[in-house]
């Protein structure tokens, strides 16, 4: 009996989060060794490389669109975002990065009931204010966190993904996975090698390695997080994007030993409490 669409939705979008927390990891690794602009071109020059032969292999359809002004808001947000987030990554513990970015479900289900008229129930909103809860328990903000910029950078950087996120629905039913994503990427590399230039430095070879994995996983990430928000409503999966704090909880545990406290794993469990019930309640 195949999968509901809202599960499937769930577990791609649960895969895109690991992607994307992996990629958190990599560009804290890189932090110290390339510069800003560096990370961000090779992170979308890499990511366009590995989509390239699947992309030539679907036919020049695949890159037929009407949709421009779509694809271009959603790289220019994208682009954006990744520049205030690989700072804020940058400046602190990972687990507390991934944290800062988590207040974007909050705004998904309020741009998408302003621009795609989906309204969220009341045990959808209840379970997004659950997973913030849930957010706090496993890893509260304290220390640098509170430093005005870069929380207001993080701020932004959520916003601009909730934005994000959401045109992916609003362009799903004309413009298929594979388009979305190529258009995203070669915009994104585009824009982001102007400033390259301007702040080159000198690369250790791990950083190429780090470049290349981050190009693997943000074309894995963006390929499901795509796929995810096609087979369902913002309001109804965005809260899936907390569990992004489990995936960056345990690569802080492992490559920077962050603590993993009991508090920790309580926030875990509610986190993923609050995407069941809202996943479930969509089909009772």
């Amino acid at each position: 009996m195949p999968l509901k669409p809202l599960y499937v939705a769930a577990l791609l979008l649960l895969l895109a989060e690991a992607c994307f927390a992996g990629i958190g990891a990599l560009v804290k690794l890189t932090s110290d060794s390339a510069s800003q602009a560096q990370v961000v071109f090779f992170r979308n020059f890499f990511a366009l490389l590995v989509m390239l032969p699947w992309i030539v292999s679907q036919g020049r359809q695949i890159l037929y669109t009407k949709r421009w002004y779509l694809h271009a808001s959603r790289a220019t947000t994208g682009i954006i975002s990744m520049y205030c987030f690989f700072y804020v990554i940058s400046q602190l513990p990972l687990a507390q990065a991934m944290l800062v970015l988590l207040l974007s479900p909050f705004v998904v289900p309020l741009i998408a009931r302003i621009w795609l008229k989906e309204r969220p129930s009341r045990l959808t909103l209840f379970a997004i204010a659950l997973g913030f809860v849930g957010v706090f328990l496993a890893i509260p903000l304290q220390g640098e966190a509170g430093n005005t910029l870069i929380l207001m950078l993080g701020l932004l950087s959520a916003v601009l993904v909730a934005i994000t996120k959401t045109t992916i629905r609003y362009m799903s039913d004309t413009e298929p996975a594979a388009r979305i994503v190529f258009y995203f990427s070669l915009l994104t590399a585009v824009i982001s090698f102007i400033p390259v230039p301007f702040a080159w430095q000198p690369l250790p070879e791990i950083a190429w390695w780090a470049f290349a994995g981050m190009g693997v996983l943000a074309a894995a990430g963006q390929m499901a997080m795509t796929k995810a928000y096609a087979l369902a409503p913002a309001s109804d999966i965005g809260m899936w994007t907390y569990s992004s704090v489990v995936f960056a909880g345990l690569f802080g545990y492992l490559f920077w030993q962050e603590p993993v406290t009991m508090g920790w794993f309580a926030g875990v469990l509610v986190i993923f409490y609050a995407g069941y019930i809202s996943t479930r309640q969509r089909l009772l």
